[in-house]
């Protein structure tokens, strides 16, 4: 350590950072076993036990909220995981290399707006009032889709919205992975006569195979993490059936209500059934014979 203390030093920040919040904040786990009381704070508030997770369990929405959690995610990890290595592999073909720069740029940009703008756009292109999809539809002679207030149309929506805003930033770590493969292998394939779907089967996807399993992973272990400020915002009565999910029930329970050791029960939960998801993954991925997290 003293011989590469600048080393170290650098990496204080850093060290800080997940001391402050991540490691610190872990003592307010208690909670989701006492009744807590802001008056008698941590030490003071009466322990309960399981109470809190007997009736988080017991909530008549807890299934619902299940289901509507784990189908937004399957959505995701179904229609949004592979995107982000097609475009890079769609990027990574590119030969020219402004016109590559450019379209990474134009990629990336969706991922620094926030969900408010996101929700905005979402409600001036679909809504039945204002939307240009809806002034098309009836300008054609048509009658107006109800896309934000149908039930049927939610799931669909907020993984689309995701696709939009974060499979360009998706690809950064991917197109990483591809600038490190040799480029010797392919100029041996174009040697061999190997076609540039040859090139990519054999050799751009073998090489980031690692990665594609390392991600995966990390993306099982929040299938019961939903978008919070996405959710909230594109929530409205009429779909709420399908837009209830833990995240805004441990807001509603925790905030709104009071409850804080109802969300702080929550919010545990989810991340024992993150961890459990991680743990299963990576044990079959390696059982698979492919590189895990660990």
């Amino acid at each position: 350590m003293v011989q590469h203390k600048y080393m170290y030093m650098l990496a204080i920040p850093g060290i800080l950072f997940f001391l402050i919040f991540k490691f610190v904040p872990l003592w307010g786990l208690m909670l989701a076993f006492k009744e807590y009381n802001p008056y008698l704070g941590f030490t003071g508030s009466e322990w309960v036990g399981l109470k809190h997770f007997n009736e988080l369990f017991s909530d008549r929405n807890f299934y619902i909220m299940l289901r509507n959690t784990f189908a937004i995610n399957i959505f995701g990890l179904i229609f949004m995981f592979p995107m982000p290595i097609l475009l890079a592999l769609m990027l990574n073909e590119v030969r020219h290399e402004f016109f590559k720069r450019i379209n990474q740029s134009v990629v990336y940009l969706p991922h620094f707006l926030s969900w408010v703008v996101v929700a905005s756009m979402t409600f001036f292109v679909l809504s039945t009032d204002v939307g240009i999809v809806n002034k098309l539809i009836t300008d054609s002679g048509g009658e107006s889709i109800p896309f934000l207030s149908n039930p049927n149309y939610f799931w669909a929506m907020i993984t689309v919205q995701n696709m939009w805003k974060e499979v360009g930033w998706g690809t950064i770590i991917f197109l990483a992975a591809m600038a490190g493969v040799d480029p010797q292998r392919y100029e041996a394939a174009v040697v061999d006569g190997a076609t540039r779907w040859r090139q990519i089967w054999h050799i751009t996807l073998p090489a980031i195979r690692p990665t594609i399993f390392i991600l995966l992973i990390l993306r099982l272990g929040q299938m019961a993490d939903v978008g919070f400020e996405q959710i909230l915002l594109m929530m409205n009565p009429l779909v709420s059936s399908l837009a209830e999910v833990f995240d805004t029930y441990a807001y509603t329970q925790g905030i709104l209500k009071g409850q804080i050791s109802t969300g702080v029960t929550v919010g545990m939960f989810k991340g024992v059934v993150g961890f459990v998801l991680v743990m299963v993954s990576n044990y079959v991925v390696k059982k698979l014979g492919h590189e895990g997290i660990y």
